[in-house]
């Protein structure tokens, strides 16, 4: 695995779960992992790649994508990396997990759109699909009842609302179990009610 991964919780080749984390813009994968322990996920391995500069992608997520790369691309491989290990592991992709905040949240929604499977689950704080459009055809596989959750605030000055929604409409067309909250001026932060939601429909159902 890639040593600019950063790894907490069990060690993967003695877990049945595992979970990537992937950070947003200026921020770092000790920083997103820190999250874990908010986080029903004490039997999980936890994995947090870290972006190069601290950033994924140079641009805004809504511009055009070929402004985005070659770092968009390269950040998508990454990630799939990450997947690549833990199924070599012996971690199903059913019990692999998905989390990210801001431009990681915008990350992990592209990446599992373009590679949909039946995944543990997908939370996106903060996030949408990326692109200055979104065309369908880039998006493949089917989610299965994926639960995946999506929290936002209204207005946020990085996701506007009206990509949270596409996003939904896609993720729901692809089969996804989706679950979307939008919250009045909640700024650009995670909330306690994300979290909690974050739990109670992804990591730990009952």
């Amino acid at each position: 695995m890639n040593l600019e991964n950063i790894t907490a919780g069990i060690p993967l080749k003695e877990a049945k779960k595992a979970l990537i984390m992937i950070h947003g813009r200026g921020a770092s994968a000790h920083d997103i992992l820190s999250l874990s322990r908010h986080l029903e996920v004490k039997d999980f391995a936890l994995i947090a790649p870290q972006a190069d500069h601290h950033t994924w992608y140079p641009y805004s997520f809504l511009a055009p994508i070929p402004q985005n790369e070659p770092s968009l691309s390269r950040s998508l491989d990454r990630i799939a990396e990450v997947v690549a290990a833990i199924q070599e592991s012996g971690i199903e992709k059913e019990n692999i997990y998905f989390l990210g905040f801001s431009q990681g949240a915008c990350l992990t929604l592209e990446f599992v759109s373009r590679n949909a499977s039946r995944y543990g689950g997908v939370v996106a704080f903060t996030g949408g699909l990326i692109g200055d459009h979104l065309s369908e055809e880039n998006y493949t596989g089917a989610f299965e009842n994926t639960p995946i959750f999506i929290g936002t605030s209204d207005p946020d000055m990085h996701v506007p609302v009206e990509r949270v929604n596409e996003t939904e409409t896609i993720l729901n067309k692809m089969g996804a179990s989706i679950t979307k909250k939008i919250y009045d001026n909640m700024g650009h932060t995670i909330s306690q009610d994300e979290i909690d939601l974050a739990n109670q429909l992804v990591f730990n159902p009952k």
